[in-house]
């Protein structure tokens, strides 16, 4: 009964520690590509910051991600619902088959590649994406 028991909370507890692993990790990955001295303060400033777009619009990581990030946010375009980005904030799978947040390294990247492109028109640096994981990490 005991390792019953046991099993059944380290399956409940293996995706929150997958994330709390992954972003040291990843963060050794920067610094070994040429990142230094992160900085939570920069990530939140990059993650605020208002870039124009060519339609005259603006758009920035809350636009869609929300301000609060331990709440959902939601794509401007598409209005797909986004799960919070807060690496506490409790996970809810809203397809069949979805991950928690920062479960992979390779889907951290997938979607910094993808947002980075959306919202400032061009991939991120290493050093801006060791800013915005230090940013994110403790929330």
């Amino acid at each position: 009964m005991k390792k019953t028991i046991i099993l059944a909370v380290s399956l409940l507890l293996s995706p929150v520690l997958a994330q709390a692993n992954v972003i040291p990790g990843m963060l050794e990955g920067y610094k070994a590509e040429g990142g230094s001295n992160f900085s939570a303060e920069a990530g939140k400033k990059m993650w605020n910051k208002e870039i124009a777009q060519e339609d005259g619009s603006k758009r920035s990581c809350v636009t869609c991600h929300n301000a609060d990030l331990t709440k959902p946010g939601k794509h401007q375009r598409t209005g797909k619902v986004i799960a919070p980005m807060a690496p506490s904030a409790p996970f809810v799978a809203a397809e069949e088959g979805d991950e928690p947040r920062y479960s992979t390294e390779k889907k951290v990247e997938k979607w910094f590649k993808r947002n980075c492109k959306w919202t400032y028109g061009r991939e991120c640096t290493v050093q801006e994406k060791g800013d915005f994981l230090m940013y994110l990490k403790d929330l």
